[in-house]
């Protein structure tokens, strides 16, 4: 399944267009459409003690992002890609997922373009509410960021997010979709490395040959992804971790030198679980310094 229309809501943010730019390469993968959108906090225009609604600050900041937008358009039009503008006045989160599924978007792309900041999670509270509500596959973008390796504080640049993924998939129904989401960017995406952890109570107990069937078995079905990406012409690796789950995930994807990571979206699921024990996409999309798309 290509992705046809994406949906790129921003509030004009540093690195904002830097982000859009970087979804130009979808084009090789049948992108036809980014549909621009940008929401006017209810709060800023409405009504006021005394003042009634503010129409003439409506107005104002409908010109401001029409302006920018326009210039967006045009770098998008040499480019040939199509979009439109959208500008409504809201609540953001509602407003996207309106949108999202109005539109039939394919994918939707939202997150910090810029945190320098090593103490602070990579989402805040408008990604983490649309990515527990929306099961439309979602990209949070992370297009600068400094993060903590070890003992060193980096910079990392995320200018080219599809080229090389790392795909944390099991054998669920839901990692087949992540799957054949990749399949359909065959044109983007030139190499992956499909992830699989081994859980250590799979292998608590077991015997020196039981661990070794097991290693066999799991890397079996990883490879049968991996025939199934490089049949689209995408070529991939498998790789196993074990460990715990999180930090086998980031470990290989600075290992793999990935670009982004690609996981089902479980962050709506299971709401009492969610209460006791946070889903690894959130997890993972939290605590990972590279774009994470999240399909559901």
């Amino acid at each position: 399944m290509s992705i046809e229309k994406i949906l790129f809501p921003t509030r004009f943010r540093e690195l904002a267009f830097d982000a859009l730019e970087s979804l130009v390469v979808l084009k090789e993968a049948g992108l036809r459409e980014i549909l621009l959108l940008h929401v006017i906090l209810r709060e800023d225009v409405g009504f006021v003690p005394f003042g009634g609604y503010l129409r003439e600050e409506e107005e104002r900041q409908r010109e401001e992002a029409r302006i920018r937008f326009e210039d967006w358009q045009r770098s998008l039009s040499e480019k040939g890609i199509d979009s439109r503008i959208i500008i409504n006045v809201g609540e953001p989160v509602h407003e996207i997922l309106s949108v999202a599924e109005k539109e039939q978007a394919g994918l939707i792309v939202i997150g910090r373009k810029k945190r320098i900041d090593t103490e602070d999670s990579f989402i805040g509270s408008y990604t983490h509410e649309i990515i527990t509500r929306t099961r439309i596959p979602t990209l949070v973008s992370k297009y600068m960021v400094q993060f903590q390796w070890d003992e060193a504080v980096l910079t990392r640049v995320n200018s080219k997010p599809f080229e090389a993924p790392l795909v944390v998939v099991d054998w669920s129904e839901l990692s087949q979709r992540v799957i054949e989401f990749l399949s359909g960017l065959c044109g983007a995406v030139k190499k992956a490395s499909v992830f699989y952890n081994l859980d250590a109570d799979t292998l608590r107990g077991s015997s020196e040959a039981g661990i070794s069937r097991i290693k066999e078995e799991n890397l079996r079905k990883l490879q049968d992804y991996c025939r199934k990406l490089e049949s689209c012409g995408i070529e991939a690796q498998p790789h196993l971790g074990a460990g715990e789950i999180l930090n086998e995930i980031l470990r290989v994807s600075r290992e793999r030198k990935a670009s982004m990571i690609m996981i089902g979206n479980t962050c709506g699921q299971h709401f009492l679980e969610r209460m006791l024990h946070r889903s690894i996409s959130y997890e993972v999309t939290r605590m990972s310094e590279l774009p994470v798309l999240l399909v559901g």
